[in-house]
């Protein structure tokens, strides 16, 4: 059974950072390509980062560029987002999925709410 777990969101000042976790259980994750997401309320949920299964080849929203970096420990099964910069934009609940602009997995985490606010 697919499982993915998302933990280290919480309230943060503009211009702070956050780093966010991911554990993923149920599939090959080494063979998947990672991705975390976000949904903000009233607001359709949207691609933030995608990292390869291998390899070099990292992808960001033009949003996030420069600010966010993903990361992956296959050791760990955990895929990382490190967030500096926050902006209030930012808010929203962050997911992780396998796949990129078409998440593989129909079953999602119940995600981790990053506020950004002073």
């Amino acid at each position: 059974q697919v499982q993915l777990v998302e933990s280290g969101g919480g309230l943060v000042q503009p211009g702070g950072s956050l780093r966010l976790s991911c554990a993923a259980f149920g599939f090959a994750f080494r063979g998947s390509a990672m991705s975390w997401y976000r949904q903000a309320p009233g607001k359709e949920r949207e691609l933030v980062a995608t990292i390869p299964s291998v390899g070099v080849g990292t992808n960001y929203a033009d949003s996030v560029k420069g600010r966010f970096t993903i990361s992956r420990d296959n050791a760990r099964n955990t895929v990382y987002l490190q967030m500096n910069s926050l902006k209030p934009e930012d808010t929203a609940v962050y997911y992780c999925n396998a796949g990129g602009p078409r998440p593989i997995w129909g079953s999602w985490g119940r995600g981790t709410q990053v506020t950004v606010s002073s």
